[in-house]
């Protein structure tokens, strides 16, 4: 039983005086651009003059597709999804490079990999089947699963808020998932799947118009989805399913939630649709070279915090972000005043 998720909107009671600590920095007004906006946003959602990051965290969802069985929407087999958590497990992927250089605890979960994996320390076992259907003969999941799937990435959310953490970036691995993304980016987002649809991990030229064709014929499969929750069980994977779980009970809970690349933004689309006001918790890592990102961030009216023409998921984008974030609270803290260095400000002159 998936337990109900409230996302309240921001309260703007602090907006002014978090504004006038900014402006009162020793800087001209705006001069430190998007990391002001986000001295701000830590405020409102944390609620104080005083934002701070603690304990910040990566989750690695990690599930395999059955349209991506037969290999017609995907250039690399199916089996690297295991082989990619077994990287994760052993330290080898950009994730780990990451998390380590910039000291962010990594948790990585099976969702649902098509593999059963030996007992971990690192690993958590949220795994809900062996892979999701092949969307051309159902839905991916049942609406029970998709429940219990985002049920089992809220509760990761929620023990790693009681240990403390207060920002938490997410990731994903999965072969064949930008197929499940590019359709819930179109039924979302009202695009025509072809222009949803990228080379994921690196599809050539007639790979990519089988792909193309398929996700049209998955389209035509399914009557319209009536509800997110249906849309997301219809054409989601698990880790897409525990993804937008996740990111409302972070939501919920008054996190800083940093949203990846493409597929990360597809579970946002289904939290959004659920909950509008979750949009106000996020910052948005970066734009993703894969296609349909830009228009994603596009239709959900916001901007990406960096420009670094990276794709690769994982969260990768998120764990570059963290820090920039940080830079943003530490500046609102520790940067000396215009009255407190005794130095003039425009309004003094």
């Amino acid at each position: 039983m998936m337990k109900e998720i409230i996302v309240t909107p921001l309260s703007q009671e602090l907006r002014e005086s978090l504004q006038d600590k900014i402006n009162q920095k020793t800087k001209p007004p705006g001069s430190l651009g998007k990391l002001e906006k986000l001295a701000l946003q830590a405020g409102l959602i944390q609620e104080t003059l005083t934002p701070a990051l603690k304990k910040p965290a990566v989750i690695v969802f990690a599930g395999d597709h059955g349209i991506a069985a037969d290999g017609v929407v995907n250039p690399f087999p199916q089996a690297v999804t295991a082989q990619m958590v077994y990287n994760f497990l052993q330290g080898g992927a950009a994730i780990n490079v990451f998390c380590r250089q910039h000291q962010l605890q990594l948790i990585v979960v099976d969702a649902g990999v098509n593999h059963v994996f030996p007992r971990h320390p690192m690993l958590k076992d949220r795994k809900i089947a062996m892979g999701t259907q092949h969307m051309l003969r159902g839905p991916a999941m049942s609406q029970d699963q998709c429940r219990l799937a985002m049920e089992a990435g809220a509760e990761e959310v929620r023990m790693l808020h009681e240990g403390g953490c207060n920002i938490i970036g997410f990731g994903e691995m999965g072969i064949g998932n930008t197929s499940a993304a590019a359709l819930l980016m179109s039924h979302f987002t009202s695009i025509p799947v072809a222009d949803c649809t990228g080379a994921g991990t690196g599809s050539n030229t007639q790979q990519l118009a089988q792909k193309k064709a398929v996700l049209q014929q998955v389209i035509q499969h399914h009557p319209s989805p009536r509800t997110a929750l249906q849309a997301l069980a219809t054409f989601g994977g698990f880790e897409i399913a525990m993804i937008t779980g996740a990111i409302l009970q972070a939501a919920a809970l008054k996190m800083i939630v940093v949203i990846d690349g493409f597929i990360v933004t597809s579970a946002l689309l289904a939290a959004v649709a659920m909950q509008p006001a979750v949009k106000d918790y996020c910052v948005y890592a970066h734009c993703s070279e894969e296609k349909g990102h830009k228009a994603m961030l596009g239709f959900l009216g916001v901007q990406p915090l960096l420009q670094l023409d990276m794709r690769l998921g994982e969260g990768t984008g998120a764990a570059i972000a963290i820090p920039v974030i940080q830079s943003a609270v530490l500046f609102l803290e520790e940067m000396a005043s215009f009255s407190s260095a005794q130095v003039s400000n425009r309004n003094s002159i």
